[in-house]
């Protein structure tokens, strides 16, 4: 049950939910998840650049990042620590945001929800590692989440691209 005023409360709608079950142990699946010099080698959608990542891994803390389109133009987002429990769960708030950090809209989807609840689980299974990615629209408008539900299928593929960079990332960090 989510405590009074958590981030859960203000998370509405149906939640898009990705969970795979990963070849490496946990403990490396979560730095490869908590640390920006691993992120930035795999966080984005496949096609994309990355041309920045700045992390302050703590409650409270900003994961800021800059990516370059496969037309070349940038893209910025950032995540805000809300929870942390090593290393099982991260829960935090994404957002568009521009180079600076500051709060921006979708650049291709401007009635794209502007903040994002997401919730990741790291669950050991001997030698590997169950990952759950929960994704929800967060203190968004009727039309966010009628946007969030229609995209859907671009959800699937741009987050399956991701992940198969991580599993890239993985195998040359295990090889």
């Amino acid at each position: 049950m989510a405590a009074k005023n958590s981030p859960a409360d203000e998370a509405a709608g149906e939640a898009f939910l990705i969970t795979r079950v990963f070849d490496a142990p946990r403990d490396l699946l979560w730095k490869v998840w908590t640390q920006a010099e691993h992120l930035g080698k795999w966080f984005s959608p496949k096609g994309f650049k990355i041309l920045a990542a700045r992390m302050d891994f703590r409650v409270g803390g900003i994961y800021h990042y800059g990516l370059e389109t496969p037309d070349g133009k940038p893209m910025w987002g950032k995540w805000e620590f809300r929870e942390i429990a090593a290393p099982e769960r991260i829960v935090l708030v994404q957002s568009f945001s521009d180079e600076k950090g500051g709060l921006t809209r979708h650049p291709m989807a401007p009635d794209w929800p502007q903040f994002m609840l997401s919730t990741m689980t790291f669950v050991a299974q001997g030698n590997k590692t169950k990952f759950t990615l929960t994704w929800t629209p967060y203190k968004a408008t009727e039309v966010e989440r009628r946007t969030f539900d229609a995209g859907r299928a671009s959800m699937e593929m741009g987050w399956g691209g991701t992940l198969e960079q991580l599993i890239a990332h993985l195998a040359k960090l295990q090889s």
